[in-house]
């Protein structure tokens, strides 16, 4: 399971501190032109914020509310009752991810290691970054395009709404977030061009690299 900075925490007096919202890796007009300091605004001071409010809201006085981020989404996964808690959760979870996925300077050959299990997996990085793009493209309504790694396989897998490839046994390697929010403000109906020029220039090969090893 990949590891991120959102876990839970207790302060001195034994009180769990709520989840807490993330600081970008990067300015928020770092990713420019390909994603705009306007879309990053709204991505990531609206859409990623609200999602950590409203988690803290539905699991504070909850037995969740003493857990991490991941415990309390493979906790609520698939329970009808808990989708509220599981939706901020997973999203809190997702947008944290992204965000490590993308880096300024980004796309290009990945790192020799990572390359040749690309290759091992796809036949060639080309091949891969095609996968990617189709999947992203083609995943109907809001959801999330992801590498991961199953078993000693690296796969394409894409996730609906919040879902999240960890409740599935997979690890996250990379992600790329089709909600509209993501990329409309740019590239409108566009939602091509924005993954390709993701994939192009922005993709974090280094994150995916250092996921394989977590």
């Amino acid at each position: 399971m990949t590891k991120m900075d959102t876990t839970n925490s207790s302060s001195a007096a034994g009180v769990p501190s709520p989840q807490t919202l993330p600081p970008l890796p990067y300015s928020e007009n770092a990713l420019e032109p390909i994603i705009t300091a306007k879309t990053m605004s709204f991505h990531y001071g609206k859409h990623h914020k609200a999602y950590v409010d409203n988690l803290n809201k539905l699991i504070a006085a909850t037995d969740y509310a003493n857990l991490s981020l991941e415990k309390i989404i493979t906790s609520t996964a698939g329970q009808a009752e808990q989708m509220a808690i599981f939706n901020n959760a997973a999203q809190s979870w997702n947008h944290t991810f992204y965000w490590k996925s993308l880096t300024p300077n980004g796309g290009g050959e990945p790192p020799a290691a990572l390359k040749l299990k690309i290759e091992a997996s796809f036949g060639s990085v080309d091949t891969c970054k095609k996968e990617l793009a189709s999947t992203a493209v083609s995943q109907f309504g809001s959801g999330w395009a992801w590498l991961v790694l199953d078993g000693s396989l690296l796969k394409v897998v894409k996730t609906g709404n919040a879902n999240i490839p960890i409740t599935m046994g997979l690890k996250p390697l990379l992600a790329i977030d089709v909600w509209e929010h993501a990329y409309y403000l740019d590239y409108q109906n566009r939602r091509a061009d924005y993954v390709n020029a993701v994939l192009d220039r922005l993709i974090n090969w280094e994150f995916a690299l250092q996921n394989i090893g977590k």
